[in-house]
């Protein structure tokens, strides 16, 4: 089946779109076959991205502005889902899977209570018509779990028969891990902050002029400050157990303006180093809890180089590879995740690892709108959705080029 996956992650730069062959094999149906066909990378319009941000928290909006956004961003959804199409799929995708984008997930004591992805699928469904899966989270929510990180359910498939205890790591806006193996895996949560202090801390030192610090370029020219690092590593998210999930509702410019509090004179680039130490000491901290032999690293972060070096340094010896060494493009690999789970669940296949999310069982994932000729076949394998059959317990990636240097150097 092909089958597209749209990603819009915490940073709001762009919409992710992923296409892949997918497959279910082995003698009982027990191993996922994904062979990528590319992936795209489709800018948001800057009023919308702006529109966007304006809404997030900590800032207040309205339901008019949400009915809005809803639409806007599911037009924008539905323009890369028809670009991926014919791109890369010769217009014969026959699913679209769509994580749509997160404007708020509600927690309370650690528990989360509800999570709310907007991009209206209907948008998506009638301009290419095919069937959409989206609204992903609120099921795995509803069974008491975190609904997050829901990737982890390919990274448990994709690295579980890798020698000693592999890693995977995402640097997006959030900084997220899953611990494939070893004696405390299957395990995932969100180890804290990656892009979306850093992102908003230029934000804030421009004016808005601009939103990011490309190639960790002003952090490399900072030092770390000692006083607020202790600050920042003091929050009490830090210390909650896995798995556990956090976002813009916490990290944020009025937290950030309030950590910065009494340390006014310190320059942006010193700020910005000392954001970057924060989020490679979480991470390492995370990595070494769980006897991490490797780690899997995908995700816009894996691009700043200043990160990545701070990041190797706390890691002290342990390597790093990115995940298009192991087939998986690293700046697709979520669109590719979600492209995975809502192939799982137009076959009646749950798509979360209890275990990583909190939840009391596993669940089939999503809602469904269908496309113009209905439902996508799938041949009988899963026996469709409320069948209640196993999941797939491995995913292999059939890898078409040759891959890079494995490790990235650090």
């Amino acid at each position: 089946m092909r089958v597209i996956g749209l990603m819009s992650g915490t940073s709001c730069d762009a919409i992710d779109a992923a296409a892949a062959d997918l497959t279910i094999e082995g003698d009982a149906a027990d191993t996922v076959v994904l062979r990528p066909l590319g992936a795209l990378e489709c800018a948001f319009p800057d009023r919308l991205r702006h529109d966007l941000l304006a809404a997030l928290p900590p800032a207040s909006t309205t339901m008019a502005d949400v009915c809005r956004l809803d639409t806007l961003l599911g037009q924008a959804l539905a323009a890369a889902a028809d670009r991926a199409d014919r791109e890369l799929c010769d217009g014969r995708a026959e699913l679209v899977v769509s994580h749509g984008q997160t404007v708020h997930h509600w927690t309370e004591g650690g528990r989360v209570r509800g999570t709310l992805q907007i991009g209206q699928p209907a948008w998506i469904a009638e301009r290419t018509g095919r069937t959409v899966v989206s609204d992903l989270r609120p099921r795995d929510v509803a069974a008491g779990g975190q609904g997050a990180p829901l990737v982890s359910a390919l990274d448990v498939m994709w690295l579980r028969d890798r020698p000693g205890v592999s890693v995977a790591l995402n640097l997006g806006g959030i900084a997220n891990i899953t611990v494939a193996t070893g004696p405390r895996g299957p395990l995932a949560y969100d180890t804290g902050p990656a892009n979306v202090l850093l992102d908003t801390a230029v934000r804030e030192a421009t004016g808005g002029l601009a939103d990011r610090d490309v190639d960790g370029a002003l952090a490399a020219a900072g030092t770390v400050h000692a006083p607020l690092l202790e600050r920042l590593s003091a929050e009490p998210y830090y210390s909650r157990p896995a798995p556990r999930t956090t976002g813009r509702e916490l990290f944020n410019a009025a937290y950030l303006r309030a950590a910065l509090t009494g340390f006014e004179h310190l320059s942006t680039e010193d700020v910005l180093a000392t954001l970057t130490e924060l989020t490679a000491r979480t991470v390492a901290d995370a990595v070494r809890d769980a006897g991490g032999t490797e780690v899997i690293a995908s995700g816009g972060g894996i691009r700043n180089p200043t990160l990545m070096a701070a990041l190797g340094r706390a890691l002290d010896g342990v390597p790093v590879r990115a995940s298009d060494a192991l087939g998986l493009p690293s700046d697709a690999k979520e669109a590719y995740a979600f492209a995975v789970l809502g192939f799982l669940t137009v076959h009646g296949l749950p798509g979360t690892v209890p275990a990583c999310t909190g939840a009391r069982h596993a669940t089939v994932l999503g809602s469904i709108t269908p496309g113009r000729r209905g439902l996508p076949a799938t041949g009988g394998v899963g026996g469709g959705v409320g069948s209640g059959a196993a999941p797939p317990v491995r995913l292999r990636v059939a890898r078409t080029d040759p891959s890079p240097d494995p490790q990235m150097g650090m």
